[in-house]
This record gives C-alpha cells, sequence and structure tokens, in this order.
C-alpha cells in the first residue's frame, strides 16, 4: 500500500513538473510558477524560463546530469562529479535526478532566502543569472555598479502592476489598429465615389 501511494505522489509530482495538469479533484489544477513562485516578478521567472530553456539541450524540461554540467562550465564554475549530483539531490524533490524548471526556480527561492552555502554551486547559478549585466552597464566605477545593482532590485515589482501594463500595451495598439482600419476605410471610400 505504501509504495502504491508513493508512485501516486511521484506521478502527481512529474505531472507538475512538466507543466500539465493534475487531478487531485474533479476539476484539474494546472502548475503555474508566478502564483507558487510570488517571491519574484514575471519578468524574473520569464528570465529564468529563458535560461532554464538554454541549458535544457534535449529540450526535455528537464536539466540532466550532463546538461547541469554543461550549464557550470559556462558559467565558468566547473564542479566535480560529485559535486554535481550534490547539486540535484539539494532540489530534486521529487527524485528523478533531474532539475525541472520548478525545481530550478527553487535555486532561486533557497539561495535567495540564505540556505545555500556561498561556496555551493546552486549559490553560484543564482548569483551568475541574477547579477548585473556589466556589458550594459559599463564599468563606471563602484558607485555606478551598485546604484545600477539597487535600480535593478527596485524594479521587481508585484505582478499585477506588470499585468497592467502588458494590458495597457495591448489596448493602445488595438486602438492604433482600429484607428488605421478607420483612415483606410474612409480613403477606400473617397477613391469609390471617384
Amino acid at each position: 500500500m505504501a509504495t502504491d501511494e508513493l508512485a501516486s505522489k511521484l506521478q502527481r509530482r512529474n505531472e507538475i513538473n512538466e507543466g500539465g495538469t493534475v487531478e487531485s479533484s474533479p476539476s484539474s489544477n494546472v502548475w503555474n510558477p508566478y502564483t507558487e513562485f510570488k517571491e519574484f516578478s514575471r519578468k524574473e521567472i520569464q528570465h529564468f524560463q529563458k535560461m532554464f530553456k538554454q541549458y535544457d539541450l534535449r529540450g526535455d524540461k528537464f536539466i540532466d546530469f550532463e546538461e547541469l554540467k554543461h550549464m557550470m562550465e559556462k558559467l565558468g564554475c566547473p564542479q566535480t562529479h560529485l559535486g554535481l549530483k550534490d547539486m540535484i539531490r539539494e532540489v530534486d524533490e521529487d527524485q528523478d535526478s533531474k532539475i525541472s524548471f520548478r525545481e530550478f526556480l527553487l535555486i532561486f527561492r533557497k539561495a535567495k532566502s540564505g540556505d545555500f552555502a556561498q561556496d555551493s554551486g546552486l549559490f553560484e547559478i543564482y548569483r551568475q543569472m541574477s547579477e548585473v549585466d556589466v556589458d550594459k552597464e559599463g564599468v563606471k566605477g563602484a558607485k555606478n555598479f551598485f546604484q545600477a545593482k539597487i535600480e535593478e532590485q527596485a524594479q521587481q515589482s508585484k505582478f499585477e502592476e506588470e499585468i497592467r501594463q502588458e494590458q495597457e500595451e495591448k489596448r493602445i495598439q488595438e486602438e492604433e489598429r482600429k484607428q488605421r482600419r478607420a483612415e483606410f476605410k474612409e480613403k477606400a471610400t473617397m477613391f469609390q465615389n471617384l
């Protein structure tokens, strides 16, 4: 009985990690990173998703051992075989020896809350992917670097504001499209009357 229950829990966790539906009642729920990871803005989650896809070389929605090894080498902090296994084990909730996008987000949650040692490979992922883009900011001295870091943190707004901005942009685009259509119809009417 206990193994059936464990298998059921693992299947449910896999469905969550794959972004699929989870049958927990007659109605089904879809895992949503924006509601589970409220400490991150929509743009941050989208950035993390872009980074995850960049290192998910097989496109199977998981970062396995080899892909993690590749990622750590690209970030300039290669790890030992055991170090990589420990990194996976630390966030691998479903114990499938792979990192799903949800588990990838756990890295950032745990690092942000100080759950990793400063020399941890997982903390290094957080540090590397959360850094101010020096190429964008330039090297203008420590004051400008820290000012850019403060501004970056200040930009972490709530989801509602970002959603409102997205909706406002769409509304403006729709109004412009309607205005262009009306102008076109007006010109077409002028040509028909000639």
